[in-house]
């Protein structure tokens, strides 16, 4: 990371850049950013290796078959539907590399089982028999047809890199073989891809894992992320506990013969795409698989109590429960409104926006006196407006914040006070009859 961030206990960072705490106020009891952006690692039978690759979800759409190996409506991709249904952006990884598939003509373009699927077909053009119609087909598709006199004059498509060397001749077809996904994935290859997402932006982070250490290698990563890079995200786990607003600890079994934490996909989706002012509470699933709901109400209550993201049956229809995260180790300084996942969008909304405003017209460029200070404190509490009129938070009045010099010179500090405002998710009502 170029800049500093994370939070602090005292002032004594050594990087320039935005570090911020967010606590609890005491108790007598006791120009906002996009949203949208996923990223997840995965096994797949086609794709780019060793680095993380973007789609859009017009992308997605339209050219999954170049992407991913697979038309949109392949059962393959039924899981990153899911994903794509309230997402923008994902962010990729390809966790397996394996072998490309082959013959004496072309080498498929990347690693995988896919390549296998791919043949050469070589007839003589009908207008020029001195030329070959060199078609290149992925199962019964045709993807590229290209005309030519000798190997050397073909181009490299989407799907194949061909061997200029070869001696062209008449074929119905010739399967490249020899394609693998290779081993089995270890933790080494998810090391790998958290090293690389390190540097993206995103809103959320997937793991499909069903082992106990990977799925606490990405809770270590979220937590030093979160509290030491200053990078603000939610991840998704299966049956992982984890006490950490930044980890959501997702229940439900997917019983189709298929990964059974096939559901991050879309738990995953919902959480990068929902906005700050909304929330997932009662969220129908729209998404393709066979979720298992088979719960008691006294098992969702303790769902509730332990910290656990779960969907239940609600008549004919799947329904998130409440949309919570992890954190339950409640204090005066950190108490349950941490549990709350829109609770933690606003917040991270905040750090995001605040840290984006600082690090891009304050450092190293505005005087740290009394008007730079008021010019800053002028685009927070603009920020904090903007997020009122939304209904992101409430009763906000400018004088809640408050820029002044740090311990040094070269340090400002903001103080301020909001309220997150969340959706209705309880009703207690009493009717007197007469």
């Amino acid at each position: 990371m170029a800049l500093g961030g994370g939070t602090f206990i005292t002032q004594n960072k050594v990087l320039p850049g935005s570090y911020m705490n967010f606590i609890s106020a005491s108790r007598i009891a006791t120009s906002l950013s996009d949203r949208g952006y996923a990223a997840m690692a995965l096994e797949l039978d086609w794709g780019v290796d060793d680095e993380v690759f973007t789609v859009e979800v017009s992308e997605f759409q339209k050219e999954s078959l170049k992407i991913f190996g697979y038309d949109y409506s392949h059962p393959k991709l039924k899981g990153l539907r899911d994903l794509f249904k309230n997402i923008r952006t994902g962010y990729f990884y390809k966790l397996n590399n394996g072998v490309k598939a082959s013959c004496v003509y072309a080498n498929a373009k990347y690693t995988g089982i896919r390549g296998n699927d791919l043949q050469i077909v070589i007839s003589v053009n009908v207008d020029d028999d001195t030329k070959f119609d060199v078609e290149t087909y992925l199962g019964t598709m045709k993807v590229d047809s290209q005309t030519v006199g000798v190997a050397a004059e073909l181009k490299s498509n989407e799907f194949v890199d061909f061997d200029t060397d070869a001696t062209l001749a008449e074929t119905a077809g010739t399967p490249l073989t020899g394609g693998t996904n290779g081993a089995a994935v270890t933790g080494t290859e998810y090391q790998k891809f958290l090293d690389k997402i390190e540097s993206y932006s995103f809103n959320t982070l997937g793991c499909l894992s069903t082992a106990p250490a990977i799925t606490n290698l990405f809770v270590q990563f979220t937590k030093r992320m979160r509290n030491d890079v200053g990078v603000k995200f939610q991840t998704v786990v299966y049956r992982t506990e984890a006490d950490f607003e930044g980890v959501i600890n997702l229940q439900n079994k997917v019983t189709d013969d298929v990964n059974e934490a096939a559901l991050v996909h879309w738990v995953t989706g919902i959480l990068a795409g929902c906005a700050i002012n909304k929330s997932n509470t009662n969220k129908k699933y729209d998404g393709e698989f066979t979720v298992n709901v088979d719960y008691k109400q006294t098992e969702l209550e303790a769902a509730l109590k332990t910290g656990k993201f779960i969907l239940h049956k609600v008549g004919d229809e799947i329904r998130v429960l409440e949309d919570i995260n992890s954190f339950t180790s409640f204090t005066d300084e950190k108490n349950e409104d941490f549990s709350s996942n829109q609770t933690i969008r606003v917040l991270d909304q905040i750090a995001i926006d605040t840290a984006v405003l600082f690090n891009t017209k304050y450092l190293g460029n505005i005087p740290n006196d009394a008007s730079g200070r008021i010019s800053l404190w002028n685009d927070v509490v603009k920020h904090r407006q903007e997020l009122q009129n939304i209904r992101a938070i409430e009763d906000f009045k400018a004088d809640d914040v408050e820029v002044t010099q740090g311990n040094t010179k070269k340090s400002v500090v903001v103080q301020d006070v909001v309220t997150v405002v969340n959706a209705m998710a309880q009703l207690y009502m009493t009717t007197v009859v007469q």
